[in-house]
């Protein structure tokens, strides 16, 4: 993590992972939540006010999610060591010799980090805790993908590929060899090894039921689940009310858009979208290129949104290839001090990708949405660290989905296949409030999830099926979406409302971003204080 964030004072080790460690991490929580809870808060200005109250919460989120040993569960086919340890290459920086270094003292590690997670999940064999076994099956492949290649077609080994010139070729040379045999004598086997374990030791004993009802205490480790991901206490059963909702109302705008078009239902627009060749990707770089022209388009249009704008760069670069088969069409990595944000653009397959959301994606996670929010943030060198980097699905998302809107507000979206695409995005948060809360509260099947999908989208297969094994793996995240966006948009409303003539858009946004991540409801209190600021000014 600290290497993530651009702290590089650790660069050469990896985290201990050992259930002793969580336990240790537990107790520290609850002694340091003692500690600030000893603080009287009106002794404190109100930006330490902030700190305390969110420091507390977070304290409080960890030590309640400890009895769900969640960490006995690490793996499945979009989380898990064999995934996060073959993208350090992506995430370390290599300047320098000792960078070099750093990166080959973590290769060395790597047998004793994934002995430790084994470990762990042996444990969670044992109680019970248990991801899918279809999941866990895919989890497989993508392990034996790394695991079966040469060294020098790792993607461990991206770092030789080309040295910073400053870097002699006699330490070139030693460090190529050092970084080779680390992947040959440490790296491949270990992976090797804990493939065979997932393999024939754990998988086989995957849940076979999807949802998170299934495990021991399901119904309160969902509601954990929600309370982390969306900062809300909201209970399933009103979230998929919401979410039936939404569907209906987006279901109309997109009717009213398949009409304009010369079509009388949604079920021949789609079906049309479905068969139509000239909708889906020729090639990766295709789409690649998509991506960097949508991003560049809304470059120019920053200021008409924002007083505020970021000084970290955005790049737009291809999946790594070891992920993409079974990932989203693009996520963001937030930069750092030593590297620009990074659109992560999935070139696998494209033949079989519709293009239709492409701009939406694109404005999501990149500009103005995760790269705003992230380097906005990492910028405020005014606040504590745990701020900066702070982790509020919720928040996150919700201003990352906020921004797709954002397109159509400045002149976007002209192309009524991509404001359809637009249409579509708002029916995919949407519809995951119903197949979220469907599948893991009210016992959905995997096919239930792909129906709902079919019945209001125009999603291409393969799409569908890699959103609904997210939503199975990851119970929760994905209501984090829609419930953020809502609560931005009420928030605006709020703002104009109360502002009238002396409104402005971009103080708004700048309002929004200015703190770092917040909780939804730490976002409220601030937005409403800040419109009542507003009207005292004028």
């Amino acid at each position: 993590m600290a290497t993530y964030v651009g702290d590089t004072r650790y660069n050469d080790r990896l985290t201990d992972y050992s259930a002793a460690a969580f336990a240790r991490d537990t107790e520290h929580a609850k002694a340091a939540l003692q500690g600030f809870d000893a603080i009287d808060p009106k002794t404190l200005s109100n930006e330490a006010q902030l700190n305390r109250t969110l420091i507390m919460r977070s304290l409080e989120r960890k030590i309640e999610d400890a009895p769900f040993r969640k960490w006995e569960m690490p793996v499945d086919q979009m989380n898990g060591p064999h995934l996060d340890y073959a993208a350090l290459a992506s995430q370390m920086p290599f300047r320098t010799v000792q960078d070099y270094e750093n990166y080959i003292a973590r290769l060395h590690a790597l047998p004793t980090a994934f002995a430790q997670i084994t470990e762990d999940m042996r444990l969670g064999l044992r109680d019970h805790l248990m991801p899918p076994r279809s999941l866990l099956a895919i989890a497989v492949t993508e392990i034996h993908d790394i695991a079966d290649k040469s060294p020098e077609e790792s993607p461990f080994a991206a770092p030789i590929k080309s040295f910073p010139a400053s870097i002699s070729a006699a330490d070139q040379d030693r460090l190529r060899k050092g970084i080779l045999d680390a992947i040959a004598q440490d790296v491949t086997p270990a992976y090797a090894k804990f493939e065979a374990f997932v393999k024939n030791d754990y998988a086989p004993h995957g849940r076979t039921e999807d949802g998170i009802w299934s495990l021991p205490d399901g119904a309160a480790r969902y509601r954990q689940a929600i309370k982390d991901n969306t900062t809300t206490e909201l209970s399933p059963d009103a979230i998929h009310a919401m979410g039936l909702k939404q569907v209906k109302e987006i279901d109309e705008q997109m009717l009213a858009l398949a009409k304009s078009q010369g079509y009388s239902d949604l079920k021949s627009f789609n079906e049309h979208i479905r068969n139509d060749r000239d909708l889906y990707g020729k090639s990766g770089e295709q789409v690649l290129g998509l991506y960097q022209h949508y991003e560049d388009q809304m470059v120019a249009k920053l200021p008409e949104l924002f007083h505020r704008l970021p000084k970290n760069k955005l790049e737009v670069v291809p999946m790594d290839a070891f992920r993409a088969p079974d990932a989203v069409p693009a996520d963001y990595s937030p930069g750092a001090a030593n590297r620009p944000g990074r659109v992560n653009v999935n070139e696998y397959d494209p033949t079989h990708r519709l293009l239709l959301n492409v701009e939406a994606i694109a404005y999501h996670e990149g500009i103005p949405g995760h790269h705003m929010q992230f380097s906005i943030a990492q910028e405020r060198s005014d606040l504590p660290t745990f701020r900066q980097f702070a982790d509020y699905n919720a928040y996150s998302e919700g201003w990352a989905l906020y921004a797709e809107r954002l397109g159509k507000e400045v002149g976007f979206y002209q192309d009524p296949y991509s404001e359809y695409g637009r249409l579509e995005n708002e029916m995919w948060r949407s519809i995951r409030l119903v197949v979220d809360t469907g599948v893991h509260q009210d016992h959905w099947t995997r096919e239930q999830m792909i129906q709902f999908f079919r019945d209001h989208t125009a999603m291409d297969e393969k799409n569908i099926e890699s959103e609904v094994d997210r939503y199975i793996a990851w119970p929760g995240q994905a209501l984090a979406y829609k419930l953020g966006q809502m609560k931005i948009l009420e928030l605006r409303a709020y703002a104009k409302e109360q502002l009238g003539a002396k409104f402005d858009i971009r103080s708004f946004h700048d309002a929004v971003l200015a703190e770092g991540p917040l909780p939804l409801d730490v976002l409220d209190a601030r937005i409403r204080g800040w419109v009542d600021a507003q009207k005292k000014a004028q």
